[in-house]
């Protein structure tokens, strides 16, 4: 489902008018990066048992949505903004580049301890043959989405850093999705674990 952008994106990129600049391919770089350890390394640390079957529409959708973004934001960022050469020296690609790296950190932690904590001995409870547990460590005591919390603070970098309106627009969409799930993540835990902690909030630390 998310193989697309791994395949597309050096390809479109090679045909880009800027290509050949530093400032693309370091974003990109990024970009491709994400896109990389979701759909060659993160599946490896999932067992076989605990990879959901996706509905063939929500499959399709998600493959196309990939596709037209990936191509979307390749585009934009290697053909149609033209960054001047101090753009890696800005304080808007750092802080661009320190928030999607933190997000991506945050998101790649919370998705392997939630790996991890289908092996422990957690309190669980079990739906349609699946087996769920709370999680506790680092940010799943202040939230109960850090995954989530960890993406959408990759797309506000990538958003910060490419400063396109492309990639603003991949942002929003990210909100858009996002939310609503951890929204529900959070109702279902607290529907179901009488000993959930009542403090956590659903995505962001303290707020919401």
């Amino acid at each position: 489902m998310e193989s697309p952008p791994v395949l597309l994106t050096p390809l479109l990129f090679s045909f880009g008018r800027y290509s050949s600049l530093a400032a693309p391919r370091v974003l990109m770089s990024l970009f491709f990066a994400h896109y990389a350890h979701r759909s060659l390394f993160y599946p490896l640390r999932m067992r076989p048992s605990s990879k959901r079957n996706l509905p063939l529409p929500v499959f399709v959708s998600a493959v196309i949505f990939n596709v037209y973004n990936t191509y979307i934001q390749v585009r934009s960022v290697s053909h149609y903004t033209q960054y001047p050469s101090s753009w890696l020296l800005s304080f808007q690609f750092i802080l661009g580049a320190v928030l999607f790296i933190s997000g991506m950190a945050i998101n790649i932690t919370a998705d392997y301890a939630l790996i991890s904590l289908r092996k422990s001995d957690t309190p669980r409870v079990s739906e349609s043959s699946r087996t769920y547990k709370i999680p506790h460590g680092g940010l799943f005591e202040l939230i109960s989405c850090p995954n989530y919390f960890g993406e959408v603070l990759e797309w506000l970098g990538w958003a910060v850093a490419a400063g396109s309106l492309s990639s603003v627009v991949f942002f929003l969409l990210t909100v858009s999705n996002l939310v609503p799930r951890a929204v529900s993540h959070h109702q279902w835990y607290v529907q179901n674990f009488r000993e959930y902690p009542r403090s956590r909030k659903m995505l962001i630390p303290y707020l919401f």
